[in-house]
């Protein structure tokens, strides 16, 4: 009886993460034993878009075609104690990028996210690996399988290419819960080789991301992260890390929440004669609103969020800076006992930064097709970002599939 509950309760969390087509139920799972404790279980999914972006170069063309995503997704358990889980893929390949024979960088697979699990009692863990249970905010862990808008809020995703290898660490992890308390911490290796390859001496006096490479593993090696809920209606499952973007009227949801990320002297300035190290901390508190409309199967979606960067003085460096951020998004599922379902929605953000005046504004409006929930959908957005003097308008069309 126990195996029988123990094997509802996981089909449940897997299927409250995909929130897919309701013929979908567990997707891809393989039995390995008869009673379906011991399993494994696979999720391939891919997101094809279609671009139209206005701020080009005269020598390239406004549109274009690419594969934002192609990934694939493993996780088994051979008992409820230990779990092990593989996720590799590729992201925005198109043909600036590809290569003649599939050999080039942007052509290759690779580890998003691989670790190993080891629970402590029914609701806590601890695992070790290249992990996506971070910290900040819910969108600093959102799953890609089920936005509401197009994309994530890129600065959101804080520390991505800067401290880890696209928005995942390499360390140890503990999670769990406590009646409606969630928690997720983690201790990290920072990144030696970040996007960030300034060099402090051209930038007196201004921040640049680089403590590791610049001052060593000693002094800049390790970073640490947590983000901790409180759910006040229906509980969201944390047996993955991946937060859902949406729920689809299929569960109701109110959830508060405060994260942070710390990296002591993980920036660098040179005062003109030495490089000093800069502590580094990102901080957030944000709500999610997710609740089912009426008796016709709508919803409303609903997201908000205040986070709060130091990189270091001064400090910007393409999306990222200190300063500060407002993000909100919304969403309404129109009502209709069919299975083929529409969500418009709006997006807005603001960031602010102390190296300068100007802020850079976000605004995105769009619409999901859903054809079987989340497992296959269209989405349609026009989205308008300024910052200073440039201004850039992009239309994108895409098509999502996952298995």
């Amino acid at each position: 009886m126990k195996k029988l509950l123990l094997v509802a309760g996981l089909l449940f969390s897997a299927y409250s993460f995909s929130q897919g087509s309701p013929d979908y139920g567990a997707g891809m799972k393989f039995n390995l034993n008869e009673d379906g404790s011991k399993y494994m279980r696979v999720i391939a999914w891919g997101q094809m878009w279609g671009q139209y972006n206005d701020n080009l170069p005269d020598d390239k063309k406004a549109f274009e075609f690419s594969t934002r995503r192609a990934r694939i997704l493993t996780y088994a358990q051979i008992t409820p104690k230990f779990l092990v889980l593989t996720h590799f893929g590729l992201n925005s390949l198109n043909a600036d990028n590809m290569s003649p024979l599939g050999k080039g960088e942007s052509s290759q697979l690779f580890f998003h996210d691989f670790w190993v699990q080891y629970a402590l009692g029914k609701n806590h863990a601890i695992g070790s690996g290249l992990h996506y249970w971070n910290g900040i905010s819910r969108l600093n862990s959102q799953g890609t399988l089920n936005f509401m808008t197009l994309d994530n809020n890129r600065q959101s995703w804080a520390t991505l290419g800067l401290s880890d290898q696209f928005a995942r660490h390499q360390g140890v992890y503990a999670k769990g819960t406590f009646g409606k308390f969630q928690y997720r911490v983690s201790i990290n290796e920072a990144i030696t080789n970040g996007l960030d390859a300034r060099n402090p001496a051209d930038n007196v006096n201004t921040a640049v991301y680089g403590g590791r490479r610049v001052l060593g593993s000693k002094d800049a090696g390790m970073n640490y992260a947590g983000y901790f809920e409180y759910g006040f209606l229906e509980q969201e499952s944390n047996f993955l890390p991946f937060r859902v973007g949406s729920y689809l009227g299929t569960k109701k949801v109110f959830n508060v929440g405060a994260g942070f990320f710390l990296h002591p002297k993980g920036s660098v300035m040179n005062d003109g004669t030495t490089n000093v190290g800069e502590d580094v901390s990102v901080f957030a508190v944000d709500a999610f609103y997710d609740v089912p409309l009426g008796d016709k199967k709508g919803a409303i979606t609903a997201y908000a969020t205040y986070q709060n960067n130091n990189y270091g003085k001064d400090y910007l460096f393409n999306a990222y800076g200190t300063g500060s951020m407002i993000y909100g998004h919304a969403g309404y599922l129109i009502p209709t006992e069919k299975l083929t379902k529409l969500q418009p929605y709006i997006s807005y953000a603001s960031n602010s930064y102390d190296a300068v005046d100007d802020n850079r504004t976000v605004f995105g409006i769009g619409s999901n097709l859903y054809m079987n929930g989340h497992n296959s959908k269209l989405t349609l957005e026009y989205k308008n970002e300024k910052f200073g003097d440039n201004e850039t308008g992009t239309v994108t069309l895409q098509a999502m599939i996952y298995l």
